[in-house]
């Protein structure tokens, strides 16, 4: 399944009252989550700032390895979450198979988070 990207500036951000959020720090990413607007319509999205990568082609760089990484670990996303990712400079030092693990790892433990959050309510 092709997971759709949130494009519209004001989606990128959380409502005060969602209870979904959640946040998983990497060394060359940081995931957020946010509750999707409906069921099984999940989507992600990427934040590379001109702040942090001053060269366009690094810009290009970092949303090119982004996307394979969740492309690659895309089964792994939630239905009813979408995905925010924020790049690191160091994403532009690391290799295709240990962003595809770190992102990974960062799934599972969002996952095991949103796991968390439901057996408690």
């Amino acid at each position: 399944m092709k997971h759709k990207t949130i494009r519209n500036h004001k989606d990128f951000f959380a409502a005060p009252d969602d209870v979904h959020v959640f946040v998983v720090r990497t060394d060359c990413f940081v995931v957020k989550t946010k509750s999707a607007k409906k069921y099984g319509d999940s989507r992600y999205g990427l934040v590379v700032t001109k702040k942090n990568f001053k060269l366009a082609v690094h810009r290009n760089r970092a949303k090119r390895l982004l996307r394979d990484w969740v492309a690659f670990n895309e089964d792994l996303m939630l239905p009813d979450l979408d995905y925010i990712l924020i790049a690191k400079t160091s994403i532009l030092n690391i290799g295709r198979e240990n962003g595809r693990e770190m992102v990974y790892n960062a799934f599972k433990q969002i996952a095991k988070l949103y796991e968390q959050n439901v057996k408690n309510r």
